[in-house]
């Protein structure tokens, strides 16, 4: 199987908000390491996917939830909305958990949950903050978000 990338929003141009052009391109990054997960060829290839998957997910979601997540939640439109991406984000965890340890079945339900969230994410909650925040937001939502690792 080849590359695996998840097609990124182009009608809204929230993608050229470079916090968020960063999270969709690092979920390209994370969509990716899926093929080295799914083909592993043994346990040992299976724990260094895994691991692989989880050194890009978790600066990655630590950066959402400290950033874009934490000035978007202080709106009661978005709160529900936040608390559940951070939910999945430790759903995610644990399915990859999972899948490390060679739990059957577990990749197919890790796989479709992780899609569903970026989707979530890329085609919902990014345009939408894009419409939502203003200048002073998304300084802030710039001065909150670690650098990338």
């Amino acid at each position: 199987m080849g590359v695996e990338v998840v097609p990124m929003c182009s009608y809204c141009g929230c993608a050229d908000i470079t916090v968020v052009g960063r999270f969709m391109a690092e979920h390209e990054d994370i969509i990716n390491h899926l093929t080295a997960l799914r083909n592993a060829p043994d346990e040992a290839g299976r724990s260094a996917a895994a691991d692989a998957m989880a050194h890009a997910l978790w600066p990655h979601t630590d950066a959402e939830e400290t950033g874009l997540f934490s000035v978007l939640a202080r709106d009661e439109l978005f709160t529900d909305h936040i608390a559940s991406l951070c939910a999945e984000h430790v759903e995610i965890g644990e399915r990859l958990a999972q899948v490390r340890e060679g739990e059957p079945g577990a990749f197919e339900s890790f796989e479709k949950l992780l899609r569903e969230h970026i989707d979530r994410e890329d085609n919902g909650l990014f345009p939408a903050s894009a419409i939502h925040l203003n200048g002073d937001d998304w300084e802030e939502v710039v001065s909150l978000t670690p650098p990338r690792s």
